[in-house]
């Protein structure tokens, strides 16, 4: 049975043998241990067990494919009974827009009622892909659009890794190309906070990092998080990702209102746990410039001060407007006045050009129109 784009599939990790009523098992996002289960419920030699691993991993993540028919290296009995019992599905490409400066947004559905935004950006050299860990986001910070929505759910392992093979799909880049890319970079930095999605979101990236697969390297990785304090130290051990830290304000009491979860980790907790950070050589700090709320130099030179012994860069980003935003961008000789302040005590201070403005694809632009189911109507716990 070929897999159909957003349809809902059980991915538990504890196969039963399909019956009339069997609900099909989808491949992606599963670890090479799960694999071999599905192989063992369906009967393969444990002999050759391994090497079928091998063999679905590549037609997965190397070629691409979509359809369990597809992976003509497996015997034709074993594609059979995989078909009967699993699918390959992607999200479900629900709209696509091209901004004039060549940035890409694609409106996914995930489930019905479920939808994410995710974002290509392309460089003469380099292509980033920004994927989003969650459907909505719980932390209501007052300049991003993203916050004006409330938490939907999670996004399992399956739902992260399909943004990264459906961006593959639209941009013809299957096999996995051993050159130069068009998605060359993946950031965590769409719609969630992915350090409380930390599951899913680490077994997703466990996934695109693997070698014999989507093969991204841990430096072309880079995961943004708004402070959750308690994962920043996992991630770093467990992953050693790039770590941008949306920072956004010098004072916890403006912090407060920017960026909420403040109120819980404030700004002394947060830098403790970058300085900690395993890979403290790949942080870097972003600011988004807001209009005679945190661009002063006194904020500048506080800035520094804050982060003084971090090897680290300042990302400084225009503030992209939203409807109904109550904040405006600095302008641009504030903005590099500050950026002077920043780059004078050694530190990086680079003014991020904005991009897909005019779709609302810009860091703090991205929304959807999902809400959260009601009452019986509500999913369980996504399982990645």
């Amino acid at each position: 049975m070929p897999s159909q784009a957003g349809q809902l599939h059980d991915v538990s990790p504890a196969p039963a043998l399909p019956g009339p009523d069997a609900v099909l098992l989808d491949l992606i996002g599963r670890t090479r241990e799960e694999l071999a289960d599905i192989l063992r419920t369906l009967g393969e030699p444990e002999r050759t067990r391994r090497m079928r691993v091998r063999q679905i991993w590549h037609w997965l993540y190397h070629r691409g494919v979509s359809d369990v028919a597809q992976m003509s290296t497996l015997p034709v009995d074993l594609r059979d009974r995989l078909t009967q019992l699993c699918v390959v599905t992607r999200p479900a490409v629900v709209a696509e827009q091209c901004s004039a400066d060549g940035t890409r947004k694609w409106l996914l559905r995930v489930a019905e009622g479920r939808e994410i935004e995710t974002v290509h950006i392309p460089e003469v050299d380099r292509g980033a892909l920004c994927i989003s860990s969650q459907v909505g986001c719980s932390l209501t910070c007052s300049f991003c659009h993203t916050g004006t929505m409330p938490l939907v759910s999670n996004l399992d392992a399956r739902q992260i890794l399909g943004q990264i093979l459906t961006a593959r799909d639209r941009l013809g880049e299957w096999p996995s190309p051993r050159g130069p890319r068009l998605l060359s970079h993946i950031v965590v930095m769409g719609m969630g906070e992915p350090l409380l999605n930390y599951e899913a979101t680490v077994r997703a990236l466990r996934i695109a990092m693997d070698p014999d697969g989507l093969a991204f390297p841990a430096r072309k990785v880079t995961l943004s998080t708004s402070g959750v304090v308690p994962k920043i130290e996992t991630l770093g051990r467990e992953l050693g990702v790039g770590l941008a830290v949306s920072l956004h304000a010098v004072r916890d009491e403006l912090r407060d209102e920017l960026v909420p979860i403040n109120r819980r980790w404030p700004i002394a907790q947060l830098l403790d746990a970058c300085r900690a950070y395993p890979a403290a050589d790949r942080i870097t700090f972003e600011y988004v410039m807001l209009d005679g709320v945190n661009d002063s130099d006194a904020d500048a030179r506080e800035l520094v001060r804050l982060i003084r012994g971090i090897p680290a860069k300042v990302n400084l980003i225009p503030f992209n407007p939203w409807p109904g935003a109550h904040y405006r961008c600095s302008p641009p000789a504030r903005i590099r006045a500050f950026a002077a302040i920043v780059a004078r005590a050694g530190y990086a201070s680079p003014v991020r050009t904005p991009r897909g403005r005019d779709i609302l694809a810009a860091c703090g632009q991205l929304k959807t129109a999902s809400e959260r189911p009601r009452g019986s109507q509500r999913p369980g716990r996504a399982a990645a």
